[in-house]
């Protein structure tokens, strides 16, 4: 069974609860999620401490991060998390895991874009390999914000503060879980896991995500 670790911060509780979504699709498909999320006391002097953490991200055969955009740009707290990893960049200890990423944005436009390309660079800088979302799977959107194929490399969610639980679209919700069923997908695959088809797979995860909705 393949190990996902999902590390995120989140400030008002929507990025937290897109992080449930995707480890809920990942936990559909058959493998086992790892919420890991970065707290306040991780910080010492300003920089982020936490061995375990960095322990079971180094066991997990994929990571998936989120954050929130803030002003343009990644999230301070997740940034400090991801200078804090320079030790496991030396060692390539996150060498060949796939990595993904999704963010949440108060603003529709593209903030959210350059948090996921932060992503996308740092799991570059660690020699990932980036799962983009798979856009067939992507929930429906309304008319005044759909997404279009291609416009985000990960699932991204809009709402009308920053990362205010209440302000979170259901159908990101329901697109996170897709997202997760994705990732899990793509590491069964590289790993030569073969359970069940993918077909079967999505469709039990599919309707067993519409139930508990």
């Amino acid at each position: 069974m393949s190990n996902i670790a999902i590390v995120y911060y989140s400030q008002g509780g929507a990025t937290a609860m897109i992080a449930h979504s995707v480890a809920q699709g990942v936990n559909d498909a058959g493998a086992h999620a790892q919420l890991l999320s970065i707290e306040p006391h991780q910080f010492i002097d300003g920089q982020w401490h936490d061995d375990a953490m960095l322990a079971r991200l180094a066991a997990a055969d994929a990571i998936i991060f989120g954050a929130p955009a803030f002003q343009g740009g990644i999230a301070a707290p997740f940034k400090a998390f991801a200078d804090a990893t320079t030790g496991m960049w030396r060692v390539r200890g996150w060498r060949n895991k796939v990595a993904g990423g999704f963010s949440f944005s108060y603003r529709a436009g593209e903030q959210k874009r350059d948090t996921l390309d932060y992503f996308a660079a740092l799991a570059a800088q660690h020699a990932m390999v980036w799962a983009d979302a798979d856009d067939s799977e992507l929930a429906p959107r309304t008319l005044s914000n759909r997404r279009r194929p291609g416009d985000f490399s990960a699932v991204t969610a809009p709402g009308t503060e920053v990362d205010a639980a209440y302000a979170l679209d259901p159908a990101d919700v329901i697109a996170g879980k897709h997202y997760g069923r994705h990732v899990a997908a793509l590491v069964a695959s590289l790993a030569g896991e073969v359970l069940e088809s993918p077909a079967v797979l999505a469709r039990r995860a599919r309707e067993a995500a519409e139930r508990r909705l």
